[in-house]
């Protein structure tokens, strides 16, 4: 079976940092095989292969690995990591761009559109964020919950927990379009010449904001996801069978 890049980053993701390199979108388009990215980004597929190879090559000693992670724990981990970090990054860089747009808006008018872009996404998330602690995560808790004491599948009002997915997908790549507007609009994060300490560190956060994105997204759709469903089609194979 091919491998796509969202597997080989859920592998290890010191990977990541090869995909950001090469501007590929690992998280919301995770789904595509390394051949398939090559090829529309017109990089050499050795050359590609070598430096994962090189990556991966390297001291494992640090490496989490999130797939060997039970769903409940990993669930735990993303709404404590990476769920807090939006919460409270977002009041955060929404005063600083506020500030900044006041400052050096006149000189730097992509800074509204960079406040607009931040303000609707922060505002998006917020809500996704609860769609997701307060109706998926619960449902696949409960599922792991049902395997574990050899319960039936838990029955929803949504049908196959595939539906919630497929929306927190769906908005996931909202997420990502948003930011790669963004990076262009911050020239990927890189400050103007006649940039103040608190313009500096605004973009310096706003890119560790799109990185921490990045990997709550791919610990969801690579990882999180993939395996909810296919612990609800096991669930599903059992109660037939009995």
């Amino acid at each position: 079976m091919i491998q796509t890049i969202g597997e080989i980053v859920a592998l290890d993701y010191r990977t990541a940092q090869v995909f950001k390199n090469h501007k590929i979108d690992f998280c919301c388009r995770g789904n595509r095989s390394l051949q398939e990215v090559a090829l529309k980004n017109n990089l050499n597929i050795e050359t590609l292969t070598a430096e994962l190879k090189a990556v991966t090559e390297q001291n494992t000693d640090d490496i989490i690995d999130f797939k060997s992670w039970p769903l409940d724990l990993l669930i735990d981990y993303i709404e404590k990591k990476h769920h807090r970090y939006v919460e409270t990054q977002s009041i955060i860089l929404n005063q600083y761009l506020d500030k900044l747009s006041r400052v050096h808006g006149n000189n730097h008018p992509e800074l509204f559109q960079i406040k607009e872009l931040f303000n609707a996404s922060t505002g998006e998330l917020a809500m996704h964020m609860k769609k997701e602690e307060l109706i998926l995560f619960p449902f696949i808790k409960k599922m792991v919950k049902d395997k574990q004491t050899g319960q039936d599948l838990s029955e929803s009002h949504f049908g196959s927990v595939s539906n919630p997915i497929s929306t927190m997908m769906d908005e996931h790549d909202n997420e990502g379009e948003r930011f790669r507007t963004i990076a262009k609009l911050t020239n990927d994060y890189i400050a103007p010449a006649d940039a103040c300490s608190t313009y500096k560190v605004t973009y310096s956060l706003l890119q560790e904001f799109e990185n921490d994105l990045h990997r709550h997204i791919h610990l969801e759709n690579n990882i999180l996801f993939t395996k909810a469903k296919e612990l609800e089609k096991q669930l599903t194979l059992v109660n037939n069978l009995g």
